[in-house]
């Protein structure tokens, strides 16, 4: 292991900076009893030092080089019907259906049922810092609904919709046509938009993520995927590090501020109305696998 290792980091980081997973990922295989520090499991929170030896799965991880001009940033128009996680347990999982020759993983979700836009990566660093910002910068969707729009109910999602027993923060929503119209988040909860949509007795036919921060979809063909620029990524780690600390800043303020009213900020009244919680399962059908080229590019579908 490399002796660039800081006095000590914790193990997750230290598994997540090697490119191997994210924290969350790194967190998940700590508490599974398949990490190993010096040939002992040990538990989440657990400190690496310089000469330390992790392993995860018998996997001998590497202390991240200081240099990341190695690792891979993409932007991948996923199809529905792919899961994002790296499982491979899991039939139609997003690294099978990229197959790309790096070691990758989604920064955030996408609904199975959803396509669109999502970021993939082998630097686990950044993950978790767009991760810790995740309610801080802009998403935006063009979603398709079963029965004409109405201004009213245009009005209503971006004011904020009562789920998940809690009220949405207000947003951009604008009508694109009577059953399409786009909507701006920058919060993430589960199912956010279909559960809105649900709550004022609309279905969500279609829905496409189109941007995320800085970066469009733009004409990027389903199940295709594009490298991420230098620039582009160093954008990228300006706007989460300055809506990490915003977030920081505001979450600090509330808590101040909790403290001498005796309130709890994040209390709120259980929804009656709120629409119930999706079931879980795997789709029948996996999507269908596409031949890819062999030859590099900018733009790449998933080799085969």
């Amino acid at each position: 292991m490399s002796n660039s290792l800081p006095e000590s980091i914790r193990l997750n980081k230290f598994i997540s900076d090697s490119g191997f997973c994210s924290r969350r990922e790194a967190d998940r295989f700590i508490e599974q009893g398949c990490v190993k520090l010096n040939g002992k499991t040990v538990a989440v929170g657990a400190q690496v030092f310089a000469g330390d030896e992790v392993r995860v799965n018998g996997r001998l991880i590497a202390a991240s080089a200081a240099d990341k001009s190695d690792r891979v940033y993409i932007a991948y128009h996923k199809p529905v019907g792919i899961t994002c996680t790296t499982l491979q347990t899991v039939q139609g999982n997003i690294t099978d259906a990229i197959n790309h020759p790096e070691r990758i993983f989604p920064i955030g979700r996408l609904d199975k049922d959803s396509e669109g836009l999502i970021f993939l990566t082998s630097d686990g660093d950044i993950v978790n810092k767009i991760l810790r910002a995740e309610n801080g910068h802009d998403k935006e969707y063009v979603v398709t609904v079963n029965k004409a729009l109405t201004p009213e109910f245009i009005q209503k999602m971006s004011i904020g919709v009562p789920i998940l027993d809690r009220v949405t923060l207000p947003c951009q929503v604008q009508m694109q046509s009577r059953f399409v119209f786009k909507i701006i988040l920058n919060q993430g909860l589960n199912r956010q938009i279909r559960r809105m949509c649900e709550y004022f007795g609309y279905k969500v036919v279609r829905l496409v993520r189109t941007r995320i921060m800085n970066v469009s979809l733009g004409n990027l063909p389903v199940g295709h995927w594009r490298n991420l620029p230098a620039e582009v990524i160093a954008e990228i780690n300006r706007a989460v590090s300055g809506s990490t600390k915003v977030a920081t800043n505001v979450a600090a303020r509330t808590s101040k501020n909790s403290a001498k009213s005796g309130k709890n900020p994040q209390a709120t009244k259980a929804i009656k109305k709120d629409a119930p919680r999706p079931r879980t399962g795997r789709g029948n059908k996996s999507p269908v696998k596409k031949e890819a080229p062999r030859n590099k590019g900018r733009t790449s579908k998933p080799r085969r």
